[in-house]
């Protein structure tokens, strides 16, 4: 079902249906990265990726949100500053409206609002059992990188891109 339209939201870290549309993504992203060793994952493994996978909100310089016309989000993602970079961070688009192109325009959004804050690239951190997220990453114009911190001993199955933004 196509819809006809939808907008996009600045809102804070802390906005509820921002925060609804990440515990969508932790379900979801439990699921795919389960441990499926019969033995258990030490803990300390476990924190040091967490770790690296929480964002300050101190550190975060947008949050966007895509709603579709009745005002529903759809769609959320973040631009967090890392050591003088900006990442992308925790894109998800809700199952429903998968396949509309609507991650394609989050992400032009995104760079749109990199290069008004004077932003010369965005780099980016997904996982290698989310080829979806990698078809659009690619399509959009992100290339591959070396993994970065804090990913290289935290999450070593990363896979890293980056834009270099026009002026």
């Amino acid at each position: 079902m196509p819809f006809s339209s939808f907008t996009f939201e600045n809102v804070s870290w802390d906005d509820h249906r921002a925060a609804r549309l990440r515990s969508v993504m932790d379900a979801e992203m439990s699921v795919r990265y389960a441990n499926h060793t019969p033995e258990p994952e030490p803990a300390e493994v476990t924190a040091r990726r967490t770790a690296s996978l929480a964002v300050d909100p101190a550190d975060v310089r947008a949050v966007v949100l895509v709603l579709d016309d009745d005002g529903t989000p759809i769609a959320h993602a973040a631009l967090r500053e890392l050591r003088g970079d900006w990442e992308v961070k925790r894109v998800i688009v809700s199952d429903a409206h998968r396949g509309r192109g609507i991650a394609r325009a989050l992400m032009n959004h995104l760079e749109s609002l990199a290069r008004a804050a004077g932003v010369s690239r965005l780099i980016l951190q997904t996982g290698d059992r989310q080829p979806d997220a990698v078809a659009v990453y690619e399509r959009v114009g992100y290339t591959p990188i070396p993994i970065y911190e804090p990913y290289v001993e935290t999450i070593p199955n990363s896979l890293c891109f980056e834009k270099v933004l026009a002026a």
